[in-house]
């Protein structure tokens, strides 16, 4: 038995322990040092344990395409503190060079392929060690971070779905993982290099939201920095229960919202209302769930450590976003009131917000 084989048998044995503890994958995965995607590799092949894992072609697009005839599946995009849920169908799906869409009707994503590194059909038992096989198909970074899971439901159509696996499987492709790089820290304090006036003036000449990004990049900025320099006319600081307000006010009063989370290779929009809004504490985390039919939503508010709300210039007038981040620095997710394209922002939307940017003010003031 080779060196490798004797590490995935432990990799194997180590993982089941750890899900035994009633740990989800990503929690199992670290709990044993390693990533999730490390673990999944070492479920390659033939093995005792119930959890399995056969590699994937890389044709990515041509996978995703594929899916529409599945019907209804469920897709997952996460990071660490949040976790987003959508189901519909896989419709729309193109790209240009590495970067990809979909469209669909609830089925919404940004994907970047180039982070796109191995994917697996993982098949586990559904309802405990004895209940019935499910599988998923999951796709990693480099490092081996989840980069977006996709699961079927009730209305999946079993026979598509059976064949699409058999066709994209590739069982003797190798994955192989590089170590977890540290997570960035995003500092929010102003760097002194940068030209403040010009910075905020560019900023005043966008005219869509889109270019926020090429104007982070001209300046050497990271997100939180460019909120700290632009405090006071573009962005405001408000409270970390911000997020939980806001939701909640949606679900009162039925303003349709846009939620984005993002992993490192996709982010996945919800366009909508939010109806069921939940906080729950468990194991001494407080998840911050949406609870509804075909979306959910599970974010840790315990791991909120800033939230601003920020406002971009467009052709049609300011859009603004409510954007949590964690300690370091990672965007958890991005709200926006739902519009289309060449609208303006919808009153309701700004009348959420406004509550959460004066009691914000405030606290500054104070």
């Amino acid at each position: 038995m080779s060196a490798g084989v004797r590490d995935a048998v432990a990799v194997r044995a180590a993982f089941a322990q750890a899900r035994q503890r009633g740990l989800r994958a990503r929690e199992a995965a670290h709990a044993i040092g390693l990533s999730e995607g490390a673990v999944m590799a070492a479920h390659v092949g033939l093995h005792e344990h119930a959890l399995r894992a056969v590699p994937l072609k890389s044709d990515w697009l041509a996978l995703l395409q594929s899916l529409q005839a599945c019907g209804p599946l469920m897709a997952l995009t996460r990071n660490e503190g949040t976790v987003h849920e959508k189901t519909g169908v896989y419709t729309n799906v193109s790209a240009q060079g590495r970067v990809g869409l979909a469209l669909g009707e609830d089925i919404d994503l940004r994907l970047f392929f180039n982070r796109w590194h191995a994917g697996f059909v993982v098949s586990e038992a559904h309802e405990g060690a004895h209940g019935p096989m499910q599988a998923s198909l999951q796709f990693y970074d480099r490092s081996g971070t989840a980069v977006h899971k996709i699961f079927p439901r009730s209305r999946t159509e079993p026979m598509a779905w059976e064949r699409l696996l058999n066709t994209w499987i590739e069982p003797a492709r190798e994955a192989v993982f590089g170590c977890s790089s540290p997570a960035l820290q995003d500092d929010p304090d102003p760097v002194v290099s940068v030209d403040v006036a010009s910075f905020l003036r560019e900023w005043s000449a966008m005219t869509d939201t889109h270019q926020f990004f090429g104007l982070l990049g001209r300046h050497g900025l990271q997100r939180q920095q460019a909120f700290a320099l632009a405090q006071g006319r573009f962005t405001h600081p408000v409270a970390r229960s911000a997020v939980r307000q806001l939701l909640q006010g949606a679900a009162i009063d039925g303003t349709p919202i846009m939620v984005f989370v993002g992993s490192p290779g996709c982010i996945q929009i919800h366009t909508g209302p939010v109806q069921r809004v939940e906080p729950l504490e468990m194991r001494g985390r407080l998840w911050l769930n949406v609870l509804d039919p075909g979306f959910n939503l599970h974010l840790r508010e315990d791991l909120i450590a800033s939230v601003w709300v920020v406002e971009k210039p467009g052709d049609h007038g300011n859009v603004t976003s409510l954007e949590a981040f964690d300690a370091r620095g990672e965007l958890m997710a991005m709200f926006f009131g739902a519009r289309k394209p060449g609208q303006p922002e919808r009153q309701g939307w700004r009348d959420l917000l406004a509550p959460l940017r004066e009691a914000g003010q405030q606290a500054v003031v104070a």
